[in-house]
């Protein structure tokens, strides 16, 4: 039975509205340039040729490619607000680039792709076959039913179909004729999974210029099919979407039809299996169709019937057979609706590339967000560690004890008490008679620095980890990593880096002794004594740079003052001070910055820091730009062709099944007379609203 309006069309068809495929204001593209697709096929076994560009003055390939590349480079690693959605997203943006609007733009005169879609058990499949005559695609009792995807097309059009032009992730496998028959890819492909192979099926029942692509359920149990199905209707110049009684309503289905929608695709809507009295249903969808978006979507309604051979009555598919031989059997129709879905698809795209734009400025900062954290929490160790050796808390337990060892005897003390002088001569006999003390200051600086350091190093691991901990986008990346804690080996490295330390005070000593000749009979002797002395200056200035203001554990920080100034004097003790806390600080930087790696590698392994927002902007403004240039000049053209007789292609094959029928009390799709009589005469321009109705 065939759904009808009060004037006895079918919905969406021939009503006062707005046709499914209005043009007003849209007219058709201009054809390129007569091109290696448009010729005659080549023989079989000759190489396919490569499609053409078309002649695109605006610069919307270019700038579609620019987008491409840029939507290419994205990379949303994150676990920001939305970004499971943008991924999904950028994934379905690149997939329709890939797979529909830069082909379509390169070879606009390739045939119109039909891709019939719909839930699992709707009867895709028997429809296609029923359409066509004969049993290209297998339906079955398991599903899902079509595994692989059934490419239908006219004999001459093989060759827009067996290169990759469209769809170029999937394999191709050549079949000529029959559900189960087919041949190794012609492509050059690798074998492939069955749900990745595209299955092309030569039938001259199909007008050329159009084609038919029976697509896997878009509820599959299988996900990949799933995800193959949306991405085919994405590739597709127009939907043919098939459903049920008992399923038009479903969830699934109306999510896909509603970024259909949005991006103003081409949709018809099939209605399958409805039984007698239940015509109701057919009012029911449409009143749906109009709420999301599409009322002007055709729509066919196919009786519960019998089949016979698998196929469903000749009648019974009358309305969509005549409606496709329509469709692929003008030219300018074709246009239409190819323009018209790519129109959308470009449009859709620059909006997407926004919000994609907006989902990588959150990705950037949310980089930013947990670097910030990391860095402020190993700054603050860095700086606490500085406060630590230079505020005299060094200078107390086991380094004052070894420093008084070193230099609290009486005989040192009273000659620092009678002056400088006698403090000089002391300083010779002093370290000859006491080197052996040294090493153990030394030892004694080492083990509490390693603790001071340590200590920061693990506070800051634990401030970086809480703080990451808290951020959903830092949570997601300490899943399976140690890293609230220091690791063992920092031990290690922490006496590394301070007996390093040790030894550029030593060697700043050593060179400064050097440059002071009557020094260096005292150098010789006390090198380890003299850069002991420094160290506990270094720990003891509190004053920065004007000297030591506060004597600490009873004046020993000024005995070491004191001593070396004896040796070296004011200014240059001042300047190696200096030159010491500097590479200290330098060493535990180093430290902490590799501990802050630890997190900050887990950014930088991710690509996050540079995401793109502003490149990506800039592309879509570019399309948006050039989309309008090629929209303006299109126009021009159609405007100054607007008194040429339509443009009107001879129908070749043997045709659809049920062309010839009509359903029993209907009429035919455009409410006109019967399409068996004359095919073509102003049907399309009908349909778009340009004649008489």
């Amino acid at each position: 039975m065939t759904d009808k309006g009060d004037d006895g069309a079918v919905p969406g068809t021939a009503r006062g509205d707005a046709s499914p495929w209005q043009t007003a204001g849209r007219p058709a593209a201009p054809d390129a340039p007569p091109a290696a697709p448009d010729a005659p096929p080549a023989a079989p076994d000759a190489p396919p040729a490569a499609p053409a560009l078309p002649d695109d003055e605006s610069g919307l390939t270019g700038a579609l490619e620019v987008l491409r590349a840029r939507l290419g480079a994205l990379r949303l690693p994150l676990e920001t607000t939305g970004a499971d959605a943008a991924r999904t997203e950028l994934r379905r943006s690149t997939d329709q680039l890939d797979d529909y609007l830069l082909p379509r733009l390169r070879a606009q005169k390739a045939p119109l792709l039909v891709v019939v879609g719909g839930s699992t058990g709707a009867g895709k499949s028997t429809l296609v076959n029923s359409v066509l005559g004969e049993k290209v695609t297998q339906p079955g009792v398991l599903r899902p039913t079509t595994k692989a995807p059934v490419l239908v097309h006219h004999p001459l059009d093989a060759r827009w179909f067996s290169t990759d032009r469209v769809l170029p992730g999937l394999a191709r496998v050549t079949a000529s004729g029959g559900a189960g028959s087919g041949t190794a890819a012609s492509n050059g492909s690798a074998p492939a999974e069955p749900s990745r192979t595209l299955r092309l099926v030569p039938s001259d029942a199909l007008p050329r210029g159009l084609a038919l692509l029976d697509a896997p359920d878009i509820d599959s149990v299988d996900t990949a099919n799933r995800e193959l199905a949306a991405q085919l209707l994405g590739a597709a110049d127009l939907w043919l979407f098939v459903t049920t009684s008992a399923r038009y309503a479903d969830a699934v289905p109306w999510d896909l039809l509603n970024q259909a929608a949005a991006r103003k695709a081409q949709v018809a809507m099939v209605l399958d299996r409805v039984d007698p009295g239940a015509e109701a249903t057919a009012d029911d969808l449409r009143d749906m169709m109009v709420e999301h978006g599409l009322p002007d979507s055709p729509l066919f309604v196919i009786a519960e019937g019998e089949l016979v051979e698998g196929m469903l009555p000749e009648d019974g598919v009358g309305d969509v057979s005549r409606w496709l031989t329509g469709l692929g059997g003008d030219a300018d129709a074709r246009r239409r609706v190819i323009a018209a879905t790519r129109d959308g698809v470009v449009d859709s795209l620059v909006l997407r590339a926004g919000e994609l734009a907006d989902a990588a400025d959150e990705q950037e900062a949310a980089d930013v967000r947990l670097r910030h954290v990391v860095d402020r929490a190993y700054a603050d160790a860095v700086a606490h560690v500085a406060a630590a050796t230079s505020d005299g808390a060094l200078l107390r337990g086991e380094v004052l004890a070894r420093w008084q060892d070193f230099v609290g005897t009486g005989e040192f003390f009273r000659a620092v008490e009678e002056g400088i002088g006698r403090f000089r001569d002391a300083v010779g006999t002093f370290f000859r008679g006491k080197p052996k003390e040294a090493p153990q200051v030394e030892k004694a600086i080492a083990h509490g620095l390693e603790s001071v350091v340590l200590d920061a190093a693990e506070e800051a691991a634990e401030r970086s980890y809480q703080g990451w901990r808290g951020d959903a986008a830092g949570a997601a990346l300490l899943e399976g990593l140690e890293l609230s804690r220091t690791p063992a080996a920092l031990r290690a490295e922490v006496g590394e880096q301070i007996r390093g330390w040790q030894g550029d005070v030593l060697g700043l000593v050593r060179e400064q002794g050097e440059s002071k000749r009557g020094r260096a009979r005292a150098l010789s002797f006390g090198v380890n004594g003299l850069g002991v002395a420094l160290m506990i200056f270094v720990f003891a200035s509190t004053g920065g740079l004007t000297g030591i203001e506060v004597g600490i554990a009873g004046g020993s920080a000024v005995l070491a003052q004191r001593l070396l100034e004896a040796v070296f004097g004011e200014d240059a003790v001042r300047r190696l001070a200096v030159q010491a806390r500097d590479r200290l600080r330098a060493r535990i930087q180093a430290v902490m910055d590799g501990q802050a790696a630890r997190y900050t590698a887990q950014l930088d392994a991710l690509g996050s820091a540079e995401a793109g927002g502003p490149g990506l902007r800039a592309a879509a403004s570019a399309v948006a730009a050039a989309a309008s240039a090629e929209r303006r000049s299109r126009a021009g053209e159609a405007h100054a062709a607007s008194g040429s007789a339509p443009d009107q292609d001879l129908v070749e094959g043997r045709g659809l099944r049920g062309v010839r029928a009509k359903a029993a009390g209907t009429g035919p799709v455009d409410g006109r007379g019967d399409l068996t009589e004359q095919p073509r005469k102003g049907f399309w321009k009908r349909l778009f609203g340009e004649g008489d109705r």
